[in-house]
């Protein structure tokens, strides 16, 4: 049943469409470029139109796994496919493990506070994760490869992919803990400190902390999560392969999107804590950005 006929899931025509017009997503973050404004995260403003942070997350990054997934069950159908290769499955179950840690299991379960969001980042990302969704969905349930023989002779490829995608997904896993730990951290220090003045149980809950960051690849930049997810999804594409659009437009929607994101973040950095402390870190990628 579809949801949206002809567009959700997408006939094959409509598909080519958004996967077209999808490319040209760049265009769209020139603004990021020239201005600081991003109300999420370090960089959040009161606003009386806020969504709690963990309610929004979970709200506008859910829908690109779902609508991947709605597109593999729906769509072969469709085109008469009987069965999918075990790649597409393969590939459709990284990018939901992805995003099943990145929306639900992070900021649900894991994240002890989330700075508030404003609506206008949901409704973006939101729109973000629905057509990227809907072109990698599209792609893997019968617009691309559609038999075992359009895998023949990928597997070293599919191997190597997967190697790189298991590596930053690791990396983005272990740098998000160590933001984590930061507010773990405060709030053992906040009961710590209610214990000793006989209030146990009234520690409160521990809101905006931030320090910088000094394991791993913080070393070197503060924003490796960003750098490992690119790495995650560069994995991910080699694995398609080069025929595989979709995969290749969303690493570079994701880097031209999440480097002015950074930028800004850095400039935060410094003026929250100085030059000095920030020392030689470059904002993503280790000595170039």
């Amino acid at each position: 049943m579809a949801v949206v006929e002809s567009w959700l899931p997408p006939s094959r025509e409509h598909w080519e469409l958004i996967n077209y017009l999808w490319q040209f997503f760049p265009l769209f973050t020139l603004m990021q470029w020239l201005v600081d404004f991003y109300p999420q995260g370090k960089t959040s403003i009161p606003s009386r139109f806020n969504v709690p942070g963990k309610i929004a997350w979970a709200v506008m990054e859910a829908p690109g796994f779902v609508c991947l997934l709605y597109c593999m069950f729906t769509i072969p159908a469709t085109q008469g496919i009987q069965k999918l290769p075990a790649v597409n499955w393969l590939m459709a179950a990284l990018f939901s493990i992805h995003y099943i840690y990145r929306a639900i299991i992070s900021p649900l379960f894991l994240n002890p506070s989330m700075s508030p969001i404003h609506p206008f980042i949901l409704v973006s990302a939101l729109a973000f994760q629905v057509i990227n969704g809907t072109c990698i969905g599209g792609y893997l349930a019968g617009y691309g490869p559609s038999t075992q023989d359009d895998w023949a002779g990928a597997t070293i490829r599919i191997q190597f992919g997967l190697l790189i995608f298991f590596a930053g997904f690791l990396g983005n896993i272990y740098h998000d803990d160590e933001l984590r730990e930061i507010r773990r951290a405060a709030a053992r220090n906040q009961k710590r400190k209610a214990e000793a003045q006989g209030e146990k149980g009234k520690e409160g809950k521990v809101g905006k902390v931030y320090e910088v960051p000094q394991n791993g690849l913080f070393r070197l930049v503060l924003y490796p999560h960003y750098l490992c997810e690119w790495i995650e999804w560069c994995g991910f594409w080699i694995i398609g392969g080069s025929a595989c659009v979709p995969a290749r437009t969303f690493v570079i929607n994701e880097v031209t999107t999440m480097t002015p994101r950074a930028l800004t973040g850095k400039r935060w950095y410094i003026e929250r804590f100085g030059k000095e402390k920030i020392g030689s870190r470059r904002a993503v990628i280790p000595v170039l950005i």
